[in-house]
């Protein structure tokens, strides 16, 4: 903060400051099966409480920010695979980090060899053949594939601190079930058109 010199330039550090898990902590963590399309919304509240499946074949659990950390690696460790979307720079470090802060130990590593996708198949990393194309953000490669982009909601990850704030937990996991139903259907093209097996 020492070189914000203005109430912008303080705001935007405080942004930043909510993308460390130094600085931040998990409130939501989403995942869903794409060969089933049921998933699990793990998100923090105020109360703890389950509901599902909802229409989308999503439940929701809510707990405190050490009890969905902890259910996550209890559930993460029962699959072969998993999928993200810009996970390895940012989700995985994130959880692994905060876990490690929490004291809670992880059930598997979230960061595989990089260039083997049967483990962890980051869609950036795909999408952009590891970086030799640019990269976009996941709404522009839903638009651009014809998949439903979660911010069409009008929500996007800028909102997210204030709806905590302002105690929209369950909004919050709603949002972030969108975003896992998108990556499966994000993944699903790429590994029909994209993913070549040999």
């Amino acid at each position: 903060m020492k070189s914000a010199e203005t109430q912008h330039a303080r705001e935007t550090e405080v942004q930043k400051l909510s993308l460390s898990p130094l600085t931040a902590q998990i409130v939501a963590i989403g995942m869903l099966n794409p060969d089933t399309m049921a998933g699990k919304v793990l998100y923090q509240s105020a109360k703890q409480e389950q509901s599902g499946p909802d229409e989308r074949n999503i439940e929701y659990h809510a707990g405190t920010e050490e009890q969905i950390v902890r259910q996550f690696w209890d559930d993460v460790r029962h699959y072969d695979q998993f999928i993200t979307f810009n996970g390895r720079s940012f989700d995985c470090p994130f959880l692994m980090i905060r876990s490690a802060m929490l004291s809670i130990p992880p059930t598997r590593s979230l960061m595989p060899y990089r260039y083997d996708s049967s483990t962890h198949c980051d869609l950036l990393d795909q999408l952009t053949f590891y970086g030799a194309v640019r990269r976009f953000n996941l709404d522009f490669y839903c638009k651009s594939f014809g998949i439903k982009s979660p911010k069409s909601e009008g929500v996007s990850g800028l909102d997210i601190g204030p709806m905590f704030r302002e105690g929209k937990f369950k909004e919050i996991a709603q949002y972030c079930a969108g975003d896992v139903i998108a990556t499966a259907e994000l993944f699903r093209k790429w590994d029909a058109f994209i993913n070549i097996k040999a």
